[in-house]
């Protein structure tokens, strides 16, 4: 298998597939709770999660960019459309209450850093933030040892910043938590 066809099925699941299924279940559980959902707009886990949100009367919006040629998925009620990626990153971070960050690729990890990044760092206010399964805990773990690994503070806060949970459900549980105090 090639390198793109691997990229494609990790950053762009289809109907059928184990993270298509999980990111919808996520939809869902998120819409039945109460929240709107907001994306990156686009396909894959994006629309898995907007479609889910949708099917439970969900508002769902996607933040798009210029930049991308893709067109928004079908279940999106509203568009925020930025001049480029970084516009759109910082417009996702700055309108989400909280995050949850599934399996992905590499624009998916740019964003995970950046978020944490911004919590570690207070340059936003405080919001929760969970990784949904274990693709992204690996790094999490890897990121907590160098900074414990070096007596930094910056180590200990991290591991108030960003939170690993198994479900969908738990992520949402967890979200309603922390957003409630």
């Amino acid at each position: 298998m090639s390198g793109s066809s691997r990229y494609s099925e990790v950053s762009r699941p289809r109907e059928d597939d184990a993270d298509y299924k999980e990111a919808f279940l996520l939809g869902v559980a998120l819409g039945k709770a109460g929240f709107d959902v907001c994306t990156g707009g686009y396909g894959g886990v994006m629309e898995a999660v907007s479609r889910g949100a949708k099917t439970v009367g969900a508002m769902t919006y996607g933040v798009t960019a210029e930049f991308f040629t893709a067109r928004v998925n079908p279940w999106i009620d509203r568009e925020i459309r930025r001049d480029d990626w970084q516009q759109r990153l910082f417009e996702l971070i700055r309108i989400g209450d909280g995050f949850v960050a599934c399996k992905g690729g590499t624009g998916t990890l740019a964003e995970i850093a950046v978020l944490w990044e911004m919590l570690n760092k207070s340059v936003i206010a405080r919001k929760p933030f969970v990784v949904l399964g274990d693709f992204w805990v690996p790094i999490l773990e890897r990121v907590r040892e160098v900074e414990l690994g070096h007596a930094s503070p910056w180590g200990e806060a991290n591991d108030k910043l960003a939170h690993a949970v198994a479900t969908p459900m738990e992520a949402v549980e967890f979200l309603r938590r922390a957003l409630m105090q």
